[in-house]
């Protein structure tokens, strides 16, 4: 079984100490990136839940030239255990258990006094869930912070704070202080970095008004940034002055203190106020002098701490979560909602490269109407067309885990926290790749204004690319499409419409001259209908002979060359949403997901039913060439979860049998779908055969736009290594001059001159001096093949 599509923007990133690497969270994994590259580089995996944290340990300030280049890091996941890699080698070098899911973590620098010298301690300060206490208890604290000591491997002290929800822990570049952002409050704790003990802990708090949604700590100063949920920033200058310094000595100064609420331990308090929503991330540069901010808006400002004054790095085209900065400061990582990590060059903040992962999914899902997805899946390229937010398609490889390309359906700007205006309602493939159309939806504004666009695309140079063919605007009046079919080996296509009627399209080519390239573009052929009712699905055969149409709960077969009707199948118990036929069988496999819910298998060849299932499908596929189809089936919502956390179960059927052939428990059915691709022989060491180099696979995409591939013909199920990933080797980091003013440019003659070879034959007299003179042998060459072909050669006896 092949795995991807994780995100990696759940957690933020970490830098390595040279920063040459960026190490991301990404599912159960931890996906080592270069940063010159791009390329993923190694993965390390060893957990058994998801990884919410990682921490590259950074080399102690005397440490020697050799110890600064290793390579070390802790993760921390919701299996409940801290694990410590080597990330050069991707090698475990032990684990923690903590036994509770663990949603963040930091480890600072702390020594401990042994034999008269310091000696650097790893403590971990950990958030975790108390799953013992019930999620449904509105004021059950379920969050709590702890301190682990990782040299022994056991808890160390008592709860540090105890909170409705895990929080995330921010610590200072130092190490000497610890802060969560809880409701309207600040806490922050002051770590004592030598000779630690856990009873030494000091805490203050800080207040708001608002819901505070993140913290950063000055490098150098004792100042503390923190954001709310209305878009403002606060900065609290020389903060626990009294309840952190040595002398705990309490300011009487009462008065004077701008900003500070109450006895806050703090001397002001300033805000800032630009974004217009929730505040994400605030980090400080590594100098002390900017504050960078970021939100919904998809736009970074750089705020002067002194001044005040700001500039932007604007249009970024997605909310962002996190900032973090390398330890030289010269490259910095921004991590954005759908799924994408920019690495930035400081300080002009210039996107060097993009680390992009399969883009999640769009909020507002129910817009794309009766709760289907709308992937488009190319069973030939192996790739799945997922719509994006801004209006643009993504072409994701799903046996290497990456993005092919992106395209531009709409040409309109993107604001990220706008309403949503426009959305793309559907994608279809042609089973070969060549074809495909899109469906735009603009929302009216005031009941005025909708426009539905069918766009027509042909394909491009590479897979995954495709050029604007044909643009129809109101191609059924002013009603919805709900599906578009291309008709196997032809340029034909069908649109089916809730307004009543279905069109089919034909491709016709042109051109003006003999010597220009053909252009090709899309007409309507024919159009029906039946009985004024709403065309809720449409599909063609795998011959593409017969055209199978919807028309709300009646199944009617057509001839699409002629447009005539041919046959009507009995009614189903609710509307038919889903239409595929069964390979190259007479079945015809229907699907109904509304209060009545249906999965049913037609015999086209005598119109009767062979047999049905009363069960709620997400989605379902059919098999291009064989008999076998799939349903992907949604169990009942326990309490407690969300629909998007529904589990399901894949069912196998074979067209001859109502009774599945195998079956497969999922999580996060809800939102997901599924499809048959062409396998890749590569796989599989074992597939000589000319069916097994034909074999189909299966693919699984759950609503959080996670994956798996597996073969369905097999009762087994193994997790692979995802060897078939494209892993870049490490480029090594240049030295000496080449590190200090780059690579010298290589200098090539103008004229190459090819060697001549030159092999002595049993009378090189007779050649060797003919031909030009300026391609006759070196002068050396020619002397010892002359002597040496005098000269005779005899055998040496035994003496």
């Amino acid at each position: 079984m092949i795995t991807g599509g994780q995100s990696y923007v759940s957690a933020p990133p970490a830098f390595s100490a040279d920063g040459r690497l960026l190490l991301v969270c990404s599912g159960r994994a931890v996906s080592v990136f270069s940063t010159a590259t791009a390329m993923l580089v190694s993965e390390l995996e060893g957990h058994e839940g998801d990884v919410t944290a990682v921490v590259v340990v950074a080399p102690p300030a005397q440490a020697t030239a050799a110890a600064k280049l290793a390579s070390y890091c802790w993760t921390a996941g919701l299996d409940g255990v801290l694990i410590y890699w080597d990330f050069l080698a991707a090698e475990v070098v032990r684990k923690v258990q903590v036994g509770l899911p663990v949603h963040s973590m930091v480890v600072p620098n702390i020594c401990r006094t042994s034999k008269g010298a310091e000696v650097p301690t790893p403590f971990a300060f950990i958030s975790v869930e108390d799953t013992s206490k019930p999620a449904s208890e509105a004021k059950a604290l379920r969050g709590q912070m702890k301190i682990y000591d990782l040299t022994k491997g056991r808890q160390v002290g008592g709860l540090l704070a105890e909170t409705r929800k895990p929080e995330n822990i921010v610590a200072s570049s130092s190490g000497e202080f610890l802060g969560i952002a809880n409701k309207r409050k600040l806490h922050i704790w002051s770590i004592p970095t030598k000779d630690f003990k856990p009873d030494k802990i000091r805490k203050i708090k800080l207040r708001h008004t608002k819901n505070l949604t993140t913290l950063a700590f000055h490098p150098t100063e004792r100042t503390v940034a923190g954001g709310d949920v209305t878009g403002r920033i606060l900065i609290w200058r020389c903060f626990g002055k009294s309840k952190f310094s040595e002398s705990s000595v309490k300011s009487k100064e009462d008065e004077g203190r701008d900003g500070v609420r109450g006895d806050d331990d703090a001397d002001t308090c300033t805000t800032w106020h630009w974004h217009s929503s929730s505040v994400k991330f605030l980090k400080f540069s590594s100098d002390g002098a900017y504050l960078f901010s970021g939100g919904l808006e998809g736009v970074i400002v750089v705020w002067q701490l002194d001044t005040g004054k700001r500039r932007y790095k604007p249009r970024l085209g997605s909310p962002l979560l996190f900032f973090v900065d390398s330890p030289d400061s010269s490259i910095s990582c921004v991590s954005c909602t759908n799924n994408q990590v920019y690495l930035l060059k400081m300080p002009n903040m210039e996107v060097m490269r993009s680390i992009a992962g399969i883009k999640l999914p769009i909020a507002s899902r129910n817009l794309g109407g009766a709760g289907r997805a709308v992937y488009g899946f190319d069973y030939t390229n192996r790739l799945v067309a997922i719509p994006t937010e801004d209006y643009c398609i993504q072409f994701y490889n799903l046996f290497d885990n990456t993005e092919i390309s992106e395209m531009q359906v709409c040409e309109r700007n993107f604001q990220p926290n706008d309403d949503i205006t426009m959305y793309i309602s559907l994608v279809s493939l042609s089973i070969d790749g060549n074809l495909m159309c899109t469906v735009d939806v603009k929302l009216p504004e005031e009941e005025l204004g909708g426009l539905v666009t069918l766009k027509f695309w042909n394909h491009g140079s590479r897979a995954g690319h495709y050029s604007l063919s044909t643009i129809i605007y109101e191609p059924h009046s002013d009603a919805g499409v709900s599906s578009v079919a291309f008709r196997p080996g032809r340029n034909m296509a069908v649109s089916s419409s809730f307004g009543g009627n279905f069109k089919v399209w034909v491709q016709s080519l042109s051109s003006q001259s003999s010597d220009e390239k053909k252009c090709s573009g899309w007409r309507c052929q024919s159009v029906g209908s039946y009985k004024k009712k709403p065309m809720t699905s449409a599909v063609f055969s795998a011959d593409g002979s017969v055209l199978a149409v919807a028309a709300e709960n009646v199944i009617t077969l057509w001839d699409p060359d002629n447009n005539a009707l041919v046959g009507v199948i009995a009614e189903t118990l609710s509307p038919v949403t889903n239409l595929s036929f069964v390979g190259t069988s007479v079945f015809l496999m229907s699907l109904c997901q509304s209060s009545k819910p249906q999965i049913a298998l037609w015999n086209v060849s005598n119109l009767s039913m062979q047999w049905s299932y009363s069960i709620y499908a997400e989605a379902a596929c059919c098999s291009p060439d064989g008999s076998e189809f799939a349903v992907l089936a949604l169990l009942s919502c326990p309490d407690g979860e969300t629909l998007t956390q529904q589990d399901g179960v894949i069912l196998l059927f074979d067209a001859e049998s109502p009774n599945p052939i195998a079956s497969w428990s999922v999580k996060k059915a809800s939102g997901g779908s599924i499809s048959f691709v062409k396998g890749d022989v590569s796989l599989d060491a074992n597939a000589d055969s000319s069916r097994d180099k034909e074999a189909m696979l299966l693919v699984y995409v759950n609503g959080s736009h996670e994956y798996a591939i597996f073969d369905p013909r097999k009762s087994e199920v193994v997790v692979s290594k995802n060897t078939h990933k494209k892993i870049q080797a490490e480029e090594s980091a240049p030295i000496g001059y080449a590190s200090i003013y780059g690579d010298l440019q290589k200098l090539e003659s103008k004229k190459e001159v090819s060697d001549v070879p030159f092999i002595p034959s049993d009378r090189p007299w007779e050649t060797i001096f003919s031909g030009s003179s300026h391609v006759l042998p070196p002068l050396t060459k020619l002397c010892s093949a002359f002597l040496s072909s005098l000269l005779e050669n005899r055998p040496v006896g035994n003496e």
